[in-house]
């Protein structure tokens, strides 16, 4: 028997792989959303903490978060608890259709990979990697206008920007065309191949090494968890600086001026252009406004996606498998 780790998703049909991948990105969603607001808040506050001129009343245009609590406190003084989870509707579509077509595709490649003529085969981490990878792609592809959306959303402070999603999609339509629904593909695509190939690879490879950890949480999957934990932070940390990118360019264009942060500078030559200019004008920290909270948020996120997805699955199973029986 091979020492190599068997690749977690090749288990099941295409309609429970759907189904619970499915199951696993609205639960985790709804949990990490406050989470994730303040994350992006974070990301767009372009004034640098350390500059003095950002203190001055004069230069500050929108709020200016000093933390994850002063943005936590500021949200809910100036915009109460909704607040938490502006563009949760279009974030809920974003994570349905993101998490199918991650785990389908996962699931397809890895297959395709091991049907492979022997002298061709490759690892399991191997296989891990190229399949997240190319799972990732899809799925950031396939639902970036639903990121995009989130992220305006999210962005908004107390003036709304779009009175509903319906008229978000219209205006943009209207005023950006189908290419403004697209606004920092590259960096997502470039953030989510090194990232998804690496949560992956690294949670395939850690689950075994968890497997046998006896915690109070051992009933809920503990073993998965802490893999799932330790492979997304360590993935997230390493790309973090595209989604900043990712979320600075999402919301360039004409409303770009009425969110939260008014001063959003603008990235006219793309993503080059934008870790350029963010690094000139407020440093390499510039890059990782949020990474606190956004680790923070991927600990809860990815344990409870894996957890749930795996539970899921199993649920589903037995169920098909009780109708069988009958």
């Amino acid at each position: 028997m091979s020492s190599e780790p068997t690749p977690l998703r090749n288990e099941g049909s295409h309609k429970q792989v759907i189904l619970a991948g499915a199951v696993a990105g609205l639960v985790s969603r709804f949990c990490i959303a406050p989470l994730d607001v303040i994350k992006i808040r974070m990301q767009l506050q372009y004034h640098s903490l350390s500059d003095p001129l950002s203190h001055q009343p004069h230069t500050r245009r929108g709020p200016l978060y000093k933390g994850t609590l002063s943005t936590l406190r500021t949200i809910l003084r100036e915009e109460g608890v909704t607040g938490f989870w502006k563009g949760n509707v279009p974030a809920e579509a974003l994570y349905l259709a993101y998490g199918s077509i991650q785990f389908l595709t996962y699931r397809s490649t890895t297959q395709a990979l091991n049907t492979l003529p022997e002298k061709y085969s490759l690892p399991g981490t191997a296989v891990s990697f190229i399949a997240g990878a190319v799972a990732g792609s899809a799925a950031t592809t396939v639902t970036y206008p639903l990121d995009l959306l989130r992220t305006r959303f999210a962005a908004q402070g107390t003036e709304r920007v779009y009175a509903s999603l319906i008229g978000s999609i219209r205006d943009i339509s209207r005023l950006e065309g189908p290419r403004g629904f697209f606004r920092g593909l590259g960096a997502g695509v470039g953030q989510i191949v090194p990232y998804m190939g690496l949560f992956f690879a690294l949670y395939e490879t850690l689950k075994p090494v968890f497997a046998g950890i006896s915690l109070p949480l051992e009933s809920l999957g503990s073993g998965d968890a802490l893999a799932g934990i330790s492979a997304s932070m360590m993935s997230k940390t390493a790309v973090f600086p595209l989604d900043t990118v990712r979320k600075r360019l999402q919301v360039q264009g004409p409303t770009r001026v009425k969110y939260a942060h008014r001063n959003i500078p603008v990235y006219e030559r793309g993503v080059y252009d934008a870790l350029k200019t963010i690094i000139k004008r407020e440093g390499a920290r510039g890059l990782y406004r949020g990474l606190g909270v956004s680790l923070v948020k991927a600990a809860p996120a990815s344990a409870v996606t894996m957890w749930t997805y795996e539970r899921t699955m199993h649920i589903i199973q037995r169920i098909e498998g009780d109708v069988d029986n009958h």
